[in-house]
C-alpha cells in the first residue's frame, strides 16, 4: 500500500516513518511512504501558502490554488484512490475505518495547518476529512501518522502475525458484537511487589482463560468507554 501525505513540515514525521514496524514494512517493499512539500506547488517569489481570512478572524488560511494544485499533480501521477484532509472537524477516525483505509492501494493525507484550508480546495479535491479525536492539535502531521500508523499494520506482513489484531481494543467482536476494549495482559515475573497473576492465566484451560478475558474486557470497556457498549 503507497502512503503520500501533503505537508509543510516532513521532517517533523519521517524520522517515525523510517522506524520500528513502519520502517521495517518499507524496507520489505509492503508499504511505501511519500512525503510531499505542500510549499513546492506556491507560484510566487516568496513560496506562499496561506493568506488572511475573508470575513475577518484569527490564524490564516492554506490557499486554495495550492492545495488544488498540488493534490491533482499528486493523483494523477501516483493514481490516488482517495484524498483525506486531517481535520478537527472530520468525521472521526476508527478501527473500522483503519481496516477500510488497509484495502485501498493509494491513499494521500493532506496534513492541515494554521486556521484550515480553503472551503473551495476542500470542496473540489478532498474526498472525506477525519479527525483522530475531539481535541485540536498544531497540525495534521500527528494526526496523519496515527492514521498511517492504525491502518499500515492492518496489512498482511507489517505485523508478521495477522491473528494479533483481532481481539485488540475497537475490534468488533464476533456476530457483530460491540467493539471492546482489550483485556489486561500479564508475562513474567509470576508475583511482582505481591501482586500476583491471576490464576486462570496459569491454569492451561483455555475455556477459563477465554472467559476470564471476555469479562476483563466487559468491565474495562464500562468502566472507560460506556459509550462503546451502546454501540451496534
Amino acid at each position: 500500500m503507497n502512503f503520500h501525505l501533503l505537508t509543510l513540515f516532513p521532517e517533523a514525521i519521517k524520522p517515525y516513518f523510517d522506524s520500528s514496524l513502519l520502517g521495517k514494512a518499507q524496507e520489505k517493499g509492503i508499504v511505501k511512504i511519500f512525503l510531499h512539500q505542500l510549499r513546492d506547488y506556491a507560484t510566487d517569489k516568496h513560496c506562499s501558502v496561506d493568506d488572511r481570512p475573508y470575513g475577518g478572524g484569527s490564524g490564516m488560511i492554506l490557499k486554495p490554488d495550492v492545495v488544488v494544485c498540488a493534490v491533482r499533480d499528486l493523483r494523477q501521477k501516483h493514481k490516488i484512490d482517495r484524498v483525506i484532509l486531517l481535520s478537527p472537524r472530520g468525521a472521526l477516525f476508527t478501527q473500522a475505518g483503519a481496516r477500510e483505509l488497509s484495502d485501498i492501494q493509494s491513499v494521500l493525507l493532506i496534513c492541515g495547518r494554521y486556521e484550515g484550508v480553503d472551503q473551495r480546495a476542500i470542496d473540489l479535491v478532498v474526498d472525506e476529512e477525519l479527525s483522530i479525536g475531539d481535541y485540536v492539535l498544531s497540525g495534521g502531521e500527528l494526526a496523519a501518522a496515527v492514521v498511517v500508523d492504525a491502518v499500515a499494520r492492518l496489512i498482511p506482513g507489517v505485523l508478521g502475525n495477522e491473528k494479533a489484531t483481532l481481539d485488540e481494543s475497537h475490534t468488533v467482536g464476533a456476530h457483530g458484537c460491540a467493539p471492546l476494549l482489550e483485556y489486561p495482559h500479564y508475562t513474567r515475573p509470576e508475583e511482582f511487589e505481591g501482586m500476583k497473576v491471576p490464576e486462570v492465566l496459569l491454569s492451561g484451560n483455555h475455556a477459563e482463560i477465554e472467559k476470564w478475558r471476555r469479562e476483563e474486557s466487559l468491565k474495562i470497556t464500562c468502566k472507560n468507554r460506556p459509550d462503546l457498549l451502546k454501540k451496534k
